[in-house]
Order: structure tokens, then sequence, then C-alpha cells
């Protein structure tokens, strides 16, 4: 597109290309046709990370964004179930991701069309998958393992919203996923589909002050920012609104004596999981170890 003066615009530095575009649509419809030939093995999957968001958000154009990978959860009693249905797509293990989390983590690989010179296969951002065993375990720990059947593709929407809110250097991905989810779920106290609850968020918060102090300061980042995001009155009204229910319910759930110890030691403790490197995750981050 020209300007008035004649010299072509620069575009958008976030504007995709068709090609791009495409990529991103087969790497959702990819995940998905996993799931579904895992559900026909009775092995459970579910996505998790942006693509999870993508799937759920109502406005396709507001949460479209890049993915770096394919992010799942699996159970891990499953493990060999699962390692057997990614052979059969034609996906290889990285065992260096098992060992490396002593089996609470999987990950599986395409042949790269440019392997480099050193290796025959090169994990390439856009065609591997990570399935995480039981547990999300990233900056914190959110049990997974008996909540993994309350959406068909995804894990439930608290979960979904619970990973991205545990980060403790949260960057503007993970905001603009929490935006898209408070903008387009409402809030509940039940594990129903389509439905963010958040007594469940809040109870997990009164058990630990270390995820509590990062759900906290994710929930403050996502109100600084939206100004940043091109919503209308009403979008911006319902996210304002989602975030300080949410931080009402955190707020009054009751907490233990631990918690309270805890809460006095404040930040001259650690109070995150030191996440090692792997590979990126969908965060711009290593995966843990």
């Amino acid at each position: 597109m020209d300007d008035v003066s004649g010299q072509a615009q620069r575009p958008r530095e976030d504007a995709p290309t068709p090609d791009a575009l495409a990529a991103r649509r087969d790497m959702l419809s990819e995940a998905l046709d996993i799931i579904d030939v895992a559900r026909e093995r009775r092995v459970t999957l579910r996505l998790f990370g942006g693509l999870a968001v993508r799937t759920h958000c109502s406005v396709v154009d507001f949460c479209e964004r890049d993915y770096s990978d394919i992010d799942m959860v699996g159970r891990r009693g499953q493990a060999v179930d699962i390692g057997r249905l990614f052979a059969d797509l034609g996906y290889q293990e990285n065992h260096n991701v098992r060992f490396a989390t002593h089996g609470r983590q999987l990950q599986f690989f395409r042949e790269c069309e440019h392997p480099d010179s050193t290796y025959h296969y090169f994990i390439h951002p856009d065609d591997h998958v990570d399935v995480f065993l039981d547990t999300f375990r990233m900056d914190h720990d959110v049990p997974l393992k008996d909540r993994l059947d309350i959406e068909r593709y995804t894990i439930s929407l608290t979960d979904v919203l619970l990973t991205k809110l545990q980060v403790n250097r949260i960057n503007a991905k993970d905001v603009r996923d929490i935006v898209t989810l408070l903008k387009d779920v409402p809030l509940g106290e039940t594990d129903d589909p389509g439905v963010i609850n958040a007594t469940y968020i809040a109870r997990l918060c009164a058990e630990d002050w270390g995820l509590h102090h990062d759900v906290v300061a994710a929930l403050a980042a996502t109100s600084a920012a939206l100004g940043e995001h091109e919503l209308d009155d009403e979008q911006r009204r319902r996210v304002t609104a989602a975030v300080e229910s949410l931080r009402a319910a955190i707020d009054a759930a009751p907490k233990s004596r631990a918690w309270r110890r805890r809460a006095k030691v404040g930040e001259r403790k650690p109070w995150s999981n030191l996440v090692e490197g792997q590979e990126g995750d969908d965060h711009g981050r290593p995966l843990s170890g």
C-alpha cells in the first residue's frame, strides 16, 4: 500500500504473510489430528499454550500469532502408548528430554527438510511436539493428571490460563494470551467446559505463596498492558472485571500457616522453579529440566 507521498509504507512487523498464516493453521490442524488419533487409541493428550488459546478465542485476528511448537499434556502411565502413537505418525523421540526430566516430559520431532552437516535430524521449532506428563512444570508446578477430561482438545480453560499466569517473568505473548482468555471466557466456580474456575485458581494460590506471588504479578501486568491492545470499551471492561474478580478470589481464599510463614520471607528466598535449558518454549524461555 502506498501513502500520499507515493512511497511504499513499511508493513507492520506483526502482519503475517499468507504462508505464515497457512503454517499456523497447519500446526493447529496437526495438533487436533494427533489428539483425535490418540482418542481412537484411548490415549489422552490435550493441548496447552498458545495453540490452546487459539482454539478457544472468539476473534481469531486478535489471538493469531507465531507458535514455536505444539505443546501437549498426557498421562505418565500412558508414556509407552504415547511414544508408539508418535512413532506411527512419523515422529522420532528426542530421548534427551525424557532423560533430562526423569520421565516427566517427552519430545517428538520429524525429519527436518534442511538438516545441518553434523546431525541427520535437527529439531526445528515448527516440527516438534513437547508432551508434559501429569504435571505442567515450568516456573511452578500445575497438576493436570486428573483434569484432562474437562475439554475435548485442550486442558481446561482454567489450567490454560493458569499456565500463563504462573510465569515468573511474563512477556508480551503471555499477556496477550491472558487478555484473550479473560476477554472471551466467563469466570465461574466449577470445572465445566468453556469456563475459567476462579475458585480453583484461588485455592492453588492459597496453597503456594510462590505461585500466588507470580499470579498476582501477572494479573497486574495484564491490567497495565490493556492500553497496548486493540480492545473496544466492552472488551476492556470484561478483562478489567475478570482481573478484579480473580484478584478478589485469590485474596479471599484462606491461607495456611505455612503460606503465611513463607510470605514473611518474601523475595529474599527463590519462590519459583529453576528452569534449565533444553529447547525454547512458547514463552521464549528454555523448557524445564
